[in-house]
């Protein structure tokens, strides 16, 4: 059981890192997540993130299992689903009113998540009439906290033939969002796989007239609906 008195206000950086465990574990659906894979998904060296987990874990937030594998207490849970929603809601309202672009709003975004005002988000949510996904796709939680973990399709993951529909993106990092709008992709996008090269994986795929050759890593952070197989 937790011990509630030792409770106390997170920083910044312990919140991102409660955040980024809860990415990791649900929305991301990994099964298990070590000190190591943290550590990379954070950019930081693992003995950081290890410092840093004995440190959220003292304060009732992260419980290690066995073989090292983190798991978010439920008090963790609740505090990075509400960073995860004001980062969304944040992020759309730059896109949708101040004339951001999708690969501008990540890194503003993650300042402003930090603002723990319940009502100037729930204020924001109202003024934009409860928007359901933020400009990279990804779903966002209500003021309860509830949404929906939609499972996710890598274009990776595809096969040559197949079709599909682009509806999310990695929104963290900003070169790749560049790069996805400079070869004219866009949310809705239709895709087809023309060919999957056994070499390195990489993939050549067609949309809107064009056809492009993009790397598997590139495809790994692609999320897409299959119309067809």
């Amino acid at each position: 059981m937790t011990n509630k008195l030792n409770k106390v206000n997170l920083t910044k950086s312990e919140e991102d890192y409660l955040k980024a465990l809860f990415q990791l574990l649900i929305d991301d659906g990994l099964a298990t997540v070590g000190n190591n894979q943290l550590a990379e998904y954070m950019n930081v060296a693992p003995a950081s993130a290890n410092h840093m987990v004995k440190k959220l874990k003292s304060k009732g937030y992260v419980v290690s299992e066995k073989y090292g594998k983190l798991e978010l207490t439920e008090e963790g849970a609740a505090i990075a689903l509400k960073l995860i929603r004001r980062h969304r809601l944040w992020e759309t309202f730059l896109c949708d009113y101040l004339n951001f672009t999708w690969d501008e709003v990540h890194e503003v975004a993650e300042q402003l998540e930090h603002i723990k005002s319940e009502k100037l988000v729930d204020e924001l949510d109202r003024f934009m009439d409860f928007p359901e996904k933020d400009p990279h796709g990804e779903v966002i939680p209500n003021a309860k906290g509830e949404y929906a973990i939609v499972p996710k399709v890598t274009l990776s993951s595809l096969e040559e033939g197949m079709i599909c529909k682009l509806v999310a993106v990695n929104d963290g990092s900003v070169s790749f969002l560049k790069y996805v709008s400079e070869i004219g992709l866009a949310l809705s996008s239709e895709i087809k796989i023309l060919e999957v090269r056994a070499f390195d994986n990489s993939i050549r795929i067609q949309y809107d007239e064009r056809s492009e050759a993009v790397t598997k890593k590139f495809a790994d952070n692609v999320f897409v609906h299959v119309i067809n197989c």
